[in-house]
């Protein structure tokens, strides 16, 4: 109860039902000295200073129509973000989910203020042909601390959809190489130049029914979220298959997952084969752990053994995209390390949490000629060594075992809500703090997290009418209460 006492008077009146949850957690860590005891507003959100800000904003650029509200980064800290009117608010968003951290921590601060950072940005490198004499031992360093077990080739990207995007090409590159029996001839180097066969290949890439990849077009032709990111954009004619829905809870219902997910995994095996009946053989396969902004869908291990195995028989590139769960949210530092597969994926896709973007492969998939993967930039070695800071406090802080532990925490919250609420809530899900709830309609979505939002915890939303957790990994389950509270209020007076 000590956490308790030391919050403000408004969250001191937790309820009996909370309180008796909370007397037996462990007391809380101070992982970010100062951090807040807890949200404190002053006015709505977005308040007056947000609402003329964003209007200032629109003046230059005209796209704010996704804006929340603008943030104050000095005065935010920890697990707390503070906007531009002062309001407090506990962050179990994180800037969707690409906060490790949380605000201002204090060895990121350090990192940032090393002069080696500074260097990087007043002249920054171009990787992929000047690189800093320093870089190499430091992807030397982040694959021994961080690789995939038995992947230990790093590329370095700028973003998450980059990541995707390079990873897609380096397994083109591979594909028509094998298929070839060799390097490209100069007919195919003739006929690229002109869009045409043979250089220019046929092959498509798998996605999945409710997938977020990016926003490139590659990527956005393998997303099948939201139609607000396709609409007017062409789009390459590549296949996409059902991703399982799963019911809950799930172990009442291991019959009908099971069934489910052989469902899709039958229609994988099918369109795989219609691909290459057709002249356009499926050369990758994409997929997410948690399929994120789709709705927060998950699938059991048994479904990408399965799916690894389908792709290791027809010969395309198995690409796990963790650019949402890698870094550690679901209490792994790679969520495909709970599926215990029988060997690596081929590609490991990351940015987010790990502050980078990047993409570890397989020897196999080495793309031979310098340029072919390639940009200016080639990443921002400053991001790199962020990154490499985050993965030492995760490991020094035990920040995986607190995960799980929170997760734990706020899942059993979770559940305990739609017993009591099943008008309201259902589907209560996830992998460590990794959460998701649906709503009972897309409208009582929007006003639980609006009023969430005024209450002083902010939560994101996904797919038609869920609720979606992704706070940083300093989440401790004394935060979990204040979240828990919060919703059982709003939901109680809906």
């Amino acid at each position: 109860m000590a956490h308790l006492l030391r919050t403000s008077q408004r969250f001191f009146r937790l309820s009996w039902h909370v309180r008796c949850r909370s007397t037996s957690l462990a007391p809380a860590l101070d992982l970010v000295p100062g951090e807040y005891d807890g949200p404190k507003m002053k006015t709505e959100v977005p308040g007056p200073k947000s609402k003329e800000l964003i209007q200032k904003f629109a003046q230059s650029t005209l796209n704010v129509g996704a804006v929340n509200f603008l943030i104050d980064s000095q005065n935010s800290l920890g697990n707390y973000v503070v906007d531009a009117d002062g309001n407090r608010l506990l962050d179990t968003f994180c800037q969707i989910s690409s906060l490790p951290l949380g605000y201002n921590h204090p060895d990121l601060l350090a990192a940032a203020r090393d002069p080696s950072i500074a260097n990087f940005m007043a002249a920054r490198p171009t990787l992929g042909m000047f690189p800093n004499m320093d870089y190499p031992a430091l992807l030397e360093r982040l694959v021994q601390n961080v690789a995939p077990k038995g992947l230990k080739h790093l590329q370095i990207m700028m973003c998450g959809t980059c990541s995707n995007e390079n990873a897609i090409k380096q397994a083109f590159i591979r594909y028509r190489h094998k298929e070839r029996g060799g390097n490209p001839t100069e007919e195919d180097y003739s006929s690229s130049m002109l869009n045409q066969p043979p250089g220019t290949t046929p092959y498509s890439v798998l996605s999945f029914e409710g997938a977020f990849h990016g926003r490139t077009f590659a990527c956005l032709s393998l997303t099948h979220s939201k139609p607000i990111h396709k609409v007017d954009i062409p789009a390459l004619d590549w296949p996409f298959a059902p991703f399982p829905r799963l019911k809950y809870p799930l172990n009442e219902n291991e019959a009908e997952n099971r069934a489910e997910e052989d469902r899709c995994l039958t229609k994988v095996s099918e369109i795989i084969s219609e691909q290459r009946t057709d002249g356009r053989p499926v050369a990758a396969v994409i997929v997410e752990p948690i399929q994120a902004e789709g709705g927060d869908f998950h699938a059991s291990p048994y479904f990408f053994k399965r799916l690894q195995q389908i792709c290791k028989e027809v010969g395309s590139a198995f690409i796990v995209d963790e650019v949402q769960t890698g870094g550690g949210p679901t209490g792994y530092f790679w969520a495909h390390e709970s599926w215990d597969l029988p060997e690596p994926p081929d590609f490991v896709t990351f940015s987010k949490k790990l502050i980078s973007g990047g993409y570890f492969f397989k020897e196999e998939f080495d793309p031979v000629f310098g340029a072919r993967i390639f940009n200016t930039w080639m990443g921002d070695p400053s991001k790199v060594m962020m990154m490499e800071a985050v993965t030492n406090v995760i490991q020094r802080d035990s920040l995986l075992e607190l995960t799980r532990e929170a997760g734990t925490h706020l899942m059993n919250g979770l559940e305990d809500l739609q017993k009591k609420y099943p008008q309201c809530v259902s589907n209560a899900r996830g992998a460590g703090t990794f959460t998701a709830i649906d709503c009972a309609t897309p409208a009582m979505q929007a006003k639980i997290a609006g009023t969430a939002r005024n209450k002083g915890v902010l939560i994101g939303t996904c797919g038609n009418s869920s609720l979606r957790f992704r706070p940083a990994l300093i989440f401790q389950p004394h935060h979990a209460d204040i979240v828990l509270d919060t919703l059982e209020e709003i939901i109680r007076d809906l």
